[in-house]
């Protein structure tokens, strides 16, 4: 079905309409004193908040001998790729290839994001802009949801999935994540700014409620999907599996890691290198993701209402 002009001139006057209410909101009465001063407090603070990272860099690149040197050394005096070579050497002694647990852990991440996503937006699009009976109340329960965390729910959600028999299956992980309620909320929220007029010029014109979801709704609420794929992959890639799964060759590689480094108090000290490597093997995932929708991420965090 091709969409009309009507409907196109419509949507283009939206996001033109958008775009400029975006760049006024940017507008400030700021001198140039205020600038460099708000430009040197933030500066400041976002070394603060690098500190962290550049030194859990800086630590898989440090010899034995440096780790443990109080006051801890931003920069390594003698920098070695040993860390990341031992790791690798570790992981091949194990009877399971080391690219399974990448396998499982790229599996669980990516199916379990791109299901949370999907159904996150599928059901908050009725919740955003249809009305029927217990809509608040329902919307009610997902912000309720919000307060408990993941400790809480942890033996209610193992004895569910071993009443499903899911556990040591891949399902015992993916499915428990298309579930998470901040997808729906942020969906939800982010959804109800496209204008009801948006839509009605694209009812008026012939589209169905699928041809408005997916190349009406879900185009404009991209920075808030995108946003989601990067919490989503926060919280999926750095999961263990020892909970639900017990068999080698299903668990993810952040289980198979930790193996390495948590198999007693010598062996920790003896590995603490293999696990600053670790550490920082485990963070490029998210940070590549993060990079490429860091744009979307600003836009989701700094849009205003959007009205008709």
């Amino acid at each position: 079905m091709t969409i009309s002009k009507n409907y196109s001139i419509k949507k283009k006057h939206f996001r033109r309409r958008t775009f400029k209410s975006l760049n006024r909101s940017k507008k400030v009465n700021r001198s140039k004193t205020g600038t460099i001063t708000l430009t040197m407090v933030l500066l400041v603070f976002s070394i603060f908040m690098a500190l962290p990272m550049l030194l859990m860099i800086s630590n898989a690149f440090k010899p034995q001998d440096e780790l443990f040197v109080f006051p801890p050394q931003l920069f390594p005096t003698n920098p070695t790729f040993k860390n990341f070579k031992d790791m690798f050497i570790v992981m091949s002694t194990s009877n399971v290839p080391f690219i399974r647990y990448i396998f499982n852990s790229l599996l669980i991440t990516g199916v379990g994001t791109a299901g949370h996503i999907i159904l996150s937006s599928m059901c908050a699009y009725p919740l955003a802009k249809k009305k029927f009976p217990g809509k608040s109340f329902l919307f009610s329960l997902v912000v309720f949801s919000l307060m408990f965390n993941a400790d809480v729910t942890a033996i209610p959600n193992y004895l569910v999935m071993s009443k499903l028999e899911w556990v040591d299956t891949y399902l015992a992980l993916i499915v428990p994540a298309f579930g998470m309620s901040l997808g729906l909320y942020l969906m939800k929220q982010f959804m109800e700014q496209i204008p009801d007029s948006l839509l009605e010029a694209a009812r008026i014109d012939g589209a169905n409620q699928n041809l408005i979801f997916w190349r009406i709704v879900m185009p404009n609420v991209k920075p808030a999907w995108l946003t989601l794929l990067l919490l989503s992959v926060q919280s999926l890639w750095p999961i263990g599996s020892n909970n639900f799964i017990y068999k080698e060759e299903l668990k993810t590689l952040p289980a198979a890691l930790n193996q390495i480094t948590g198999a007693g108090t010598a062996v920790n000290i003896a590995r603490a290198g293999i696990g600053a490597a670790v550490a920082v093997f485990m963070m490029i995932i998210p940070i590549v993701i993060f990079i490429f929708s860091q744009s979307n991420v600003i836009e989701t965090m700094s849009a205003s209402g959007m009205k008709d």
